[in-house]
C-alpha cells in the first residue's frame, strides 16, 4: 500500500503531459473563439454611444453659450468657442466644458456647423472609419436636432 502512495505522489509531481497542456490550450482557444468577438461587439456599441453621450453634452454647452451670447457660435468659431472666448462674443461666461474639448472615443475632433443640412446647428462624428455613412461602428453619430 505504501509502495502506491509513493507512486501516485511521484506521478503527481512530474506535471503535466504534452497532451495534457495542448487540451487545456485548445479548449482556452475555442472559447476565446466563441467569447471574444461577442465581447468585441459589445466594446464597439460602448463607443458609439460614448460618442452620443458626448454629443449630448456639447449641445447642452451649446445651449448655454447661446443663452450666454444671444446666438449659436459661427462655424469659423466652431465648438472651440465653448472653452475660449470668441472676439465677438459678448457676454461669454465660459469656459462652458471642463476639461476642454473632447475628441470622439476613435480620437477624431467633432464637426460642428451652423447651420447643418436640416436648419439649426449639427454636432457630427463620423465614427470609427472617419468616412461619411457607414454601418455599426463606421456610422455616423449626430446631434438629434
Amino acid at each position: 500500500m505504501n509502495r502506491f502512495i509513493r507512486r501516485q505522489a511521484s506521478r503527481a509531481a512530474r506535471g503535466f503531459t504534452l497532451i495534457e497542456m495542448l487540451v487545456v490550450i485548445a479548449i482556452i482557444a475555442l472559447l476565446a473563439g466563441l467569447v471574444g468577438p461577442a465581447v468585441m461587439d459589445r466594446l464597439g456599441g460602448a463607443k458609439s454611444k460614448t460618442a452620443g453621450i458626448q454629443i449630448a453634452d456639447l449641445d447642452k454647452a451649446l445651449e448655454i453659450f447661446k443663452l450666454d451670447v444671444g446666438r449659436y457660435p459661427s462655424n469659423a468659431e466652431g465648438l472651440q468657442a465653448l472653452v475660449a472666448k470668441p472676439a465677438s462674443a459678448g457676454g461669454w461666461n465660459g469656459p462652458y466644458l471642463k476639461g476642454g474639448l473632447p475628441t470622439d472615443p476613435w480620437g477624431n475632433p467633432y464637426r460642428y456647423a451652423n447651420p447643418g443640412p436640416g436648419g439649426g446647428i449639427e454636432i457630427l462624428s463620423l465614427g470609427a472609419d472617419n468616412a461619411p455613412g457607414g454601418e455599426g461602428e463606421n456610422a455616423d453619430v449626430r446631434n438629434k436636432q
